[in-house]
């Protein structure tokens, strides 16, 4: 990454999606160096449902992908005030991060939020700089039951049970 901040400063557009070894001290060499950046690509992997990527994709490669994705958004929206366009597909970040990229990231317009489980709808609507966007993926994703070990409907056995709904039938 340093070869790539160094030579190419009138970068503007970087696609590092699925690359686990790149870190948010990477990002911040890119930042710092390629002040032209409108394009950024930091897709990771779903995390959600490694059974995606079995016999695909080693599990050390899965674990090692970066586990804070607040420190990456803090770093981009500190470093990469030029963006127009950022996916950050299955990243890791939170509220705290969602508002570093708002507050950092004016000229965003398109923003891939797809998979950040760790975002609500409402962070979403808080956020105060998405409302201008021209387009936001919102983290529209699917948990499969097997993350749960639950069988079909289990949730809603336990629901009867703890509030015994039985009463209620007639």
């Amino acid at each position: 990454m340093a070869q790539i901040a160094y030579h190419c400063r009138n970068l503007k557009q970087l696609d590092i999606s699925y690359c686990c070894k790149i870190s948010h001290e990477s990002l911040a060499l890119i930042g710092r160096n390629c002040s032209n950046l409108k394009i950024l690509k930091r897709n990771l992997m779903n995390w959600l449902d490694p059974s995606q990527h079995e016999g695909v994709v080693p599990p050390e490669y899965l674990n090692a992908c970066p586990q804070d994705g607040d420190t990456e958004a803090a770093v981009i929206g500190k470093l990469m005030p030029q963006l127009v366009h950022l996916e950050i597909r299955f990243s890791k970040l939170s509220a705290k991060g969602l508002g570093s990229i708002c507050e950092g990231c004016l000229k965003l317009e398109y923003l891939d939020l797809s998979g950040c489980a760790n975002l609500t709808s409402r962070d979403i609507l808080n956020a105060s700089n998405l409302k201008d966007l021209k387009e936001v993926k919102k983290p529209n994703f699917y948990i499969p039951r097997s993350v749960f070990h639950t069988e079909r409907y289990g949730h809603w056995r336990l629901y009867d049970e703890r509030f015994q709904t039985d009463v209620f039938r007639i």
